[in-house]
């Protein structure tokens, strides 16, 4: 979604699934490199207490209407939405929340998208998986390295913290059950581990 490190006091970025994996280490890396406001979504008690926690600004509920949630705040815009989950369910939403020209990246895999609803306001789509380096062997490949080595720098400097929510013991299928149906619940917060490979 090209944001750049700085401490920006300007910019907005909003999260949806602010709760999950990738949501919650976001929050922390967001905090610590940029200046930008941080909206998370979070739809129970417990996952909008743990999203403040990690160090969200503000923290809406995707459960019921996020532009009205935003005002609220004193917030009519944003400039970047970074979706997690249920894109799909979202798009009018999330273009009405976003500024012109604004960005949207996302990392879930929608069934289907609107896409012309983002060009009247020149929104632009990014797309990210963190294996299109290693897998396309691209120009850039090392920046991966650089990337992940940083993110340990920062966690070996106690800057960011674990986001493991819940250890399900060892790897075998009753409990690969049990993880998946916590995911599928839509009510996992961080990440679930297994173990014993």
């Amino acid at each position: 979604m090209q944001v750049r490190g700085g401490k920006d006091p300007t910019g907005k970025l909003l999260v949806t699934g602010g709760a999950g994996g990738v949501g919650s280490i976001l929050i922390q890396l967001t905090r610590q490199l940029t200046g930008l406001t941080f909206i998370a979504t979070a739809s129970r008690p417990e996952t909008q207490e743990w999203v403040r926690e990690l160090g969200a600004h503000h923290v809406i509920d995707h459960a019921a209407p996020m532009p009205a949630q935003l005002r609220a705040f004193g917030i009519d815009e944003i400039d970047y939405v970074a979706s997690q989950t249920h894109t799909d369910k979202h798009p009018v939403e999330i273009t009405e929340m976003l500024a012109p020209q604004g960005r949207l990246g996302l990392s879930d895999n929608p069934k289907f998208l609107d896409v012309p609803i983002l060009k009247p306001k020149s929104i632009s789509l990014h797309w990210e998986l963190m294996y299109t380096r290693s897998l396309y062997q691209t120009r850039d490949m090392i920046e991966q390295h650089n990337i992940l080595k940083h993110v340990a720098d920062l966690v070996d400097a106690g800057v960011l913290r674990t986001t493991l929510a819940d250890h399900f013991g060892t790897i075998n299928p009753d409990n690969l059950r049990r993880a998946h149906a916590l995911i599928e619940s839509g009510k996992a917060r961080g990440k679930i581990a297994l173990s014993g490979f």
